[in-house]
């Protein structure tokens, strides 16, 4: 049986020389600017969260920013920012797809 493509990112808190990124807020800041991409879009009865298109999470101890591919298929300016940000920070980018716990 063939494996499925991976359809997310993780945006890790860690440069590619090694260093924890800083501030430590970073990923909820991040992902609360990509808070408006959702299904169903904005409006009045958008409530407070993060996008399921961008989320925090901590892996293994490590802040994380986890962005499905679906982002840039929906906006893919909001796509360029997220991956902007982690290529200008330098920071660990892996493909992979987030198993349910």
């Amino acid at each position: 049986m063939a494996t499925p493509p991976a359809n997310e990112f993780f945006i890790q808190g860690i440069t590619l020389d090694g260093r924890t990124f800083r501030p430590s807020d970073w990923a909820e800041r991040l992902a609360g600017a990509m808070s408006s991409f959702r299904p169903g879009g904005q409006g009045r009865a958008v409530r407070f969260g993060y996008s399921p298109y961008c989320v925090p999470r901590v892996i293994n101890g490590i802040k994380c920013v986890i962005v499905s591919e679906t982002l840039r298929e929906i906006e893919p300016m909001a796509w360029d920012f997220v991956m902007n940000f982690a290529r200008d920070n330098q920071l660990q980018v892996v493909q992979a797809c987030l198993i349910g716990e």
